[in-house]
Parts: structure tokens; C-alpha cells; sequence
């Protein structure tokens, strides 16, 4: 259950990310309270922010579940290199960003590397 714990903090780590790609700092001062749920000046601006905050605690929440049954290295480690492989796949799928073949390649070692962790730490 660890490992699924971990793969769903890596999930809420890219949607994080993505969170903080949207976020306009310099908007937030056009928010109003007239405007707060205007799909056209509010809600664009506070989604992101929101989203930093739920997708950050919900990282934190399901990583410290997974930490507590795999050894810290291994674990950080997973987490890292499938948010890496989730960041890539959202950017090939919603941003329809270019993979080259040497990305494919290093995303291959990274999977292979998540397997072998996966073997090595459960012996």
C-alpha cells in the first residue's frame, strides 16, 4: 500500500507543480469581492492558489503515509522520479510539449530505476 500512497503523492506533486506554473501574483490585486466568482477575472486567478495549497497538502499527507513503510531513501526517491515521469506525461498531453528520443531513453532508466527499488526494497 506504501508504494500507491507514494504514487499518489507524486500525482498531487505534479498537479502542484502545475499549480504554481498558473499562478499570476501581480492579479491578485484585481480580485475583489464583487469579481471573486467571475469565471473571466476571479476564479482563474484563485484556482491556481487554491490548487497550491490542497495539492500541497495532499502531497505531504499521502508521502508521510508512504515514508512510514519504505525507507526514506527509496521512497524519496520514487516519489521523485514518478513526479519527473507525470510532469512529462502532462506536459506531452496538455501542453503538447515535443518528446525527443533521449528523453524517452532517460525516462526509460528512471522507470527501470523505480523497479529496481521496488525489488530491492521489499526483500
Amino acid at each position: 500500500m506504501a508504494w500507491i500512497y507514494l504514487i499518489i503523492a507524486a500525482a498531487f506533486e505534479t498537479a502542484w507543480t502545475f499549480s504554481i506554473k498558473l499562478m499570476q501574483f501581480s492579479a491578485l490585486k484585481t480580485v475583489r469581492a464583487n469579481n471573486f466568482f467571475s469565471m473571466h477575472t476571479g476564479l482563474p486567478i484563485i484556482l491556481p492558489f487554491a490548487g497550491y495549497i490542497l495539492f500541497g497538502i495532499g502531497n505531504i499527507y499521502f508521502f508521510s503515509l508512504g515514508i512510514k513503510q519504505v525507507p526514506t531513501a527509496v521512497a524519496y526517491a520514487v516519489w521523485t522520479a514518478v513526479t519527473l515521469i507525470l510532469i512529462k506525461l502532462s506536459e506531452l498531453i496538455f501542453l503538447k510539449q515535443r518528446i525527443s528520443l533521449p528523453e524517452i531513453g532517460f525516462m526509460l532508466m528512471i522507470m527501470i530505476g523505480i523497479l529496481g527499488l521496488r525489488i530491492y526494497a521489499t526483500k
